[in-house]
This record gives structure tokens, sequence and C-alpha cells, in this order.
């Protein structure tokens, strides 16, 4: 039976990570057999059937093309049970005298086993993310990346390596403290592609306005706990998600993809939700058919959608079919930002500041007064291949009245 690379990647260059098991061992159905790592996410690739890992075609670090073969796996019936009952002494007796050594390394990969050796990682240390709770790779670089940069009995100063190999050219000395060498993980290098791509093929043009969410909040503030009940956190990114599907009836080539020779206008709002990870960088889930879902919904979808992606375990499934983007990146408290990148090859994306109380001048009965509300910069990204300004600014236009203008009653 062959193993091979899933289909369901958008957009994405696969890598083989790690093999789970190695040939001769006995599997069966669905039980993970290698772990691919994308742009995205990590993931795990199941077994099609029972029987023993025949063969590794595609070993760690090699690209994983949709539909490519990973291996082999030979059933039962090939195998044989005369074959099966001779080695299975063996393996009884190979396993009980290595024992001792071999406990602790017996549930890690080959890339795992190699990265605790290079980094002299005691085992016991780590907490395993991985399913079962099984130890990562993820899990050794967070722990080595926590530990610090002091080199390791194991793995000797790489200045003193490359000094011994070969000349370095000079540097200007530094003139304030250290430095400490970071390698750039793949999802940060991904991360590097993509940006640069956008900005080199995307014309970006970017409009501000600014939001009042004083109905937002008095409405958060009224149902919150209700949401909860039903097991949804009522958060900010709710609403913009609404309003945001809302405001593309006023201008839908925002909500659209750009290609060569065409624009895809879409009926249905995927809206991709970026989300940070902290160091590790950010992954962006999609919530599908938004124009569909209720408040409540929404809440729902991006209460689970945000657990799984700080969790590591969204599906490729989740990152897919993306036609919108929101990037609140108000949430770490920066007031505006500029542009902000579109995900290609979507055609905008949604940028929302910190929401802060400011003074502003009002008109009340003919008459102007100074108050106190709670605004924040609410800008949209374009690609100015797409859309022009007007269609730009009639989108913010119904987006701000929709969110200024929500209903308390509902």
């Amino acid at each position: 039976m062959d193993i091979l690379v899933p289909f369901e990647q958008e957009g994405t260059k696969a890598i083989v990570r790690s093999w789970l098991k190695k040939p001769g061992d006995r599997v069966t159905l669905n039980d993970p057999l290698v772990e691919l790592e994308t742009d995205k996410v990590t993931q795990e690739v199941p077994s099609p059937g029972d029987g023993i890992l025949d063969v590794i075609l595609l070993e760690t670090e090699a690209e994983a093309i949709p539909g490519a073969v990973l291996g082999r796996l030979k059933s039962d019936a090939a195998v044989g049970d005369e074959r099966a009952a001779e080695l299975a002494p063996a393996e009884d007796a190979t396993a009980a005298m290595a024992a001792p050594e071999a406990k602790p390394a017996a549930h890690l990969s080959p890339s795992v086993r190699r990265a605790v050796l290079q980094h002299d990682v005691d085992v016991a240390e780590l907490t395993g993310t991985g399913r079962s709770g099984r130890i990562t790779r993820a899990d050794v670089d967070r722990h080595v990346a926590g530990r610090g940069s002091a080199p390791s009995a194991a793995e000797p100063p790489k200045a003193a390596a490359r000094e011994v190999t070969a000349p370095v050219p000079a540097s200007p000395a530094p003139t304030v403290g250290g430095a400490r060498s970071v390698p750039h993980d793949r999802m940060r290098l991904a991360i590097a592609q993509n940006m640069l791509n956008s900005v080199t093929i995307a014309p970006h043009v970017t409009a501000v306005f600014e939001a009042d969410f004083s109905r937002i909040m008095a409405h958060r503030a009224k149902h919150k706990g209700a949401f909860q009940k039903g097991g949804a956190n009522l958060t900010f990114t709710a609403y913009i998600l609404a309003a945001a599907a809302e405001a593309m009836k006023a201008a839908p080539a925002i909500n659209s993809r750009w290609y060569d020779d065409r624009l895809d206008i879409y009926d249905d709002v995927n809206i991709g939700v970026g989300t940070a990870l902290g160091d590790k960088g950010l992954v962006v889930p999609i919530v599908s058919q938004v124009q569909e879902l209720s408040l409540l919904g929404l809440a729902k979808r991006l209460t689970d959608l945000t657990a799984r992606a700080r969790d590591g375990m969204l599906a490729p499934a989740d990152m897919r079919g993306g036609t919108f983007t929101v990037s609140n990146h108000g949430v770490s408290g920066s007031l505006f930002a500029s542009p902000i990148i579109i995900a290609q090859p979507q055609s905008a994306i949604l940028g929302v500041g910190k929401l802060e109380k400011r003074v502003v001048v009002r008109e009340v009965d003919g008459v102007d007064t100074i108050q106190i509300r709670p605004l924040c910069f609410v800008s949209l990204t374009i690609d100015h291949r797409v859309v022009d300004g007007h269609q730009t600014n009639l989108w913010l236009s119904k987006f701000v009245q929709i969110i200024e203008e929500w209903p308390s009653h509902d």
C-alpha cells in the first residue's frame, strides 16, 4: 500500500519533518506514520492500513508534493503468518536487551532524536504537545530557545569550527554587548517569502477611517454572559467579521481573488483571522461562510479556531479557501499599521487598531459638544490592480456605519 502526501494543501510547500516509524515497524490503520510541515501547519499522515512499514521513499527534509509516495506499507497478508511468527521472538529479545537505554527514546521520531542529541537535551525536561502527548521537534526547539544560547558539550561553538575549516571574512566588531544567532525555522522563512511575494506583485494602498465602538461595547456587555453559557467567548472580532461580511454588499470586488487572466468575485465571505503564536509567527485560520453565521455562530467558531491554533491543532482544512483577511493588530497595543500585507491572491485585508477612549467633538441638537468615546482606527489595504479608492472608501464607510449603528436589541 502506498503512503501518499495528502492532496489538500493550498499554495504551500510541504516538507517531510520526521518519520514516526521506521522500516520493519508494525502499524495499524490510522497510526501516525510521518509528520509533514508547511508554512502554516504541521500535519500527521496516518497509516492507510494494517501491516509493516516496508520502505521509506521520502526522507526527512525532502519536499513532499501533493500525491507523491512517501513510502510503502506491506500488508499482513503479504508478510505471511510464518514470517511474522519468526520475527516476533527476536524482536522481543532485542527489546528486552535494549530496554534500559531505549526506553527514553522509544517514542521519539528520528528528527527529534537528532535534535535531542545535538542540543544535549534531557528528554525528561520536555512536555509533549503531539498526539497522545508525543514529543515533537517543535517541543525540542522551544526548549532549546528558552534555555538560551550557551553551546553544549554536544554542540561545539560554531565560530571555532569555522576558524578550523575555512577563513571567515572580517566583519565589524559589535559596539555594544554580544549577539546570538537564531536559525530561521520553516514557518518564519515561509512567512518572509509570502510577504515579499505579495508586496512585489501587488501595489498596496491603504485607506484609514475611525470607528466608534460605543454600541458594540454596550451590546457585548449585555450579552457576554449568555454567550459564555453557550460555549462562546464573545470578542470584538466576532462583531468585526459580521460587519466585514455585510460591507461586502457595498463593494463586492473587495471579496475577490486576483489571477493573471481574471478576477474571481465570491458570494461566500470566507475570512481569515490572523492569530499570533508568539515568537513562532502567526497562522490565519479561516471562518467560512461568515455571511450565513449569526453572531453566536461566529463567536463559537472563533473560540474553537483560536484555541486550536494556539495549541498547534489546526488541520489543513482550517486554513483553506480564504477570500478576505482581518488583522486585529490592536490587541497587542498597535494604534495603526500600514500597509498590512495582503494574503495573495486575495484582494484586500482589514486592519483594526487598539480600542481606546479619546476626546472628540460631536454635534448634539445643533451644538458642538466635547465627548469621550471608545474609538479605533480601521484600515483597508487593497490591491490597486483590483479596486480603486472609490470602492475602498465605500467599503470602509459601510463597515464603520455597521459598527457605529449596531442595534442594541439583537
